[in-house]
């Protein structure tokens, strides 16, 4: 033993020393070994079974083992002691240069391995890492790819991208989306797209096209695409361009918008703008009209008979803005312009629900206002027992409205038509085309008044008919009285 400590000492290794197999077994419990020398013949366990009972160890399985022996063994004994885990032998008397320069490989090769396997703990340590980087990096990428794709979903978007130099492109899910196509069926080529837009509107791609190849750098127009379907849509295109080294272009890239419900919208502000633009010229004239023709024998009178005449024209200013300028309805028309004089039994509404054309709205409620002033003023509702009855029908197109009075003081026939009389007939006549008739009846004024509906009526007449009570009588629109 004190032979080979010396032998090895030169190696500068950490030399252990056991003097029995159970104490080897015990220090190699404990420590890690590079190279085990083993004697043979030992007491109790010898080499070959101290050699068997390190292998079964899983961390001593490619530990080397030498071993020495003071006898001569035969091949047996050494294909014996190789397959229980020897590496080499070493006969006795030992050669201290041979026994050195095998234990200093054997510890190299140690050192190496354990380097080795430090550097691909490391290695496989720096590849986890990077792994879930990439990983991570992957995640935010297909998150940020979605909140794009789900931005340019809700934006009614697309993009895409056009190899300038072999002429391929390529369209994102929302490109496809916005044209109406399906990416299955439709391939991306420059003609399939050219055939997509409107026909006025090809210009603007040679345009595009032409402003790249002289080394723009950008472009953005609009332009329509006439989907599959037949639908026409409205499409707002940014370009941007990259160029090569020479400063060429090899590649465009871009988004597509769909501006669609912008351009509708703006249609809709445009005539909106034109509509009221139109109706504040007719209100305006309407008003200039009242200031022109109305009389009175005094300031009072003339004062009071313009406001109500321009507060009937309020009223029904309110009753079609409610509409959107669409229309009104006519038993609402008469009930605002009557509601002032319903007090007690005294005013009965008939008709079915019919929608008027603004135009007609407007003069037929400043015809109305006439006859319920005068009625105020002169007929039966200046009288605390007179009642007026007002119906309308359609009849061939027409509306057929008339205005029934009763009960009043006794009527005659005025010498001259008054300012009222002729207002409602101008009115009607002049303005609707329709026509006025006045039946000074003793009883009451008659007023019988035709109005040519035209665009009044719904596709195919009035769809909308008067709910028949039990006695036979339409049924009352606004009553204070009982029907007849």
């Amino acid at each position: 033993m004190l032979a080979y400590e010396v032998i090895l000492k030169e190696l500068g290794e950490n030399l252990a020393v056991a003097t029995s197999g159970r104490e080897a077994l015990e220090y190699l419990l404990k420590n890690e070994v590079a190279v085990i020398l083993v004697d043979v013949c030992m007491p109790e366990l010898d080499g070959f079974e101290l050699a068997a009972m390190i292998r079964e160890h899983p961390r001593f399985q490619k530990t080397a083992m030498i071993f020495i022996s003071a006898i001569q063994v035969s091949d047996f004994d050494r294909l014996r002691g190789y397959e229980m885990g020897a590496v080499d032998y070493v006969p006795v008397p030992v050669v201290p240069e041979v026994l050195r320069a095998k234990i200093k490989v054997f510890a190299e090769l140690y050192r190496k391995t354990r380097q080795l396997e430090r550097l691909n703990t490391e290695l496989e340590d720096r590849v986890r890492a990077r792994t879930a980087e990439l990983e991570r990096s992957n995640a935010k990428l297909v998150e940020s790819e979605q909140r794009r794709s789900m931005a340019l979903a809700a934006g009614k978007m697309g993009s895409w991208d056009w190899d300038w130099v072999n002429g391929d492109w390529m369209w994102d899910e929302g490109q496809y989306r916005i044209f109406g196509v399906d990416p299955k069926s439709f391939k991306v080529t420059s003609e399939n797209i050219r055939r997509l837009l409107h026909p006025d509107d090809s210009a603007r791609l040679r345009r595009a096209i032409a402003h790249f190849e002289r080394g723009g750098r950008s472009w953005e127009t609009e332009f329509r695409i006439k989907q599959p379907d037949g639908e026409e849509r409205w499409y707002v295109g940014t370009a941007a361009a990259t160029a090569d080294n020479a400063g060429r272009t090899v590649r465009v890239s871009g988004v597509t918008i769909d501006i669609t419900e912008r351009k509708r919208a703006e249609d809709r502000q445009r005539l909106l703008a034109q509509e009221v633009d139109h109706r504040a010229k007719n209100a305006l004239a309407l008003a200039q009209s009242i200031v022109r023709l109305t009389r009175g024998t005094t300031v009072r009178e003339y004062i009071q008979a313009v406001e109500g005449r321009i507060s009937a024209l309020a009223r029904v200013h309110t009753i079609l803005s409610l509409s959107n300028w669409q229309g009104a309805e006519i038993g609402r028309l008469v009930d605002e312009e009557t509601s002032p004089y319903s007090t007690g039994e005294r005013i009965e509404l008939f008709g079915p629900e019919l929608q008027l054309e603004p135009a007609t709205a407007q003069t037929l409620a400043l015809a109305v206002h006439e006859l319920i002033t005068n009625s105020a003023k002169y007929g039966a509702l200046s009288a605390h027992s007179g009642r007026l009855k007002i119906r309308w029908e359609v009849q061939r197109d027409l509306l057929q409205l008339v205005w029934e009075e009763r009960n009043g003081p006794r009527v005659q026939q005025p010498a001259s038509r008054g300012f009222g009389t002729r207002s409602v007939i101008t009115s009607i006549e002049s303005q609707l085309g329709g026509r006025a008739d006045f039946d000074w009846r003793a009883e009451g004024l008659v007023c019988r008044l035709s109005v040519p509906l035209g665009k009044d009526l719904p596709a195919g007449g009035v769809n909308i008919q008067p709910r028949i009570s039990s006695n036979g009588e339409a049924t009352v629109l606004r009553s204070v009285g009982a029907a007849e």
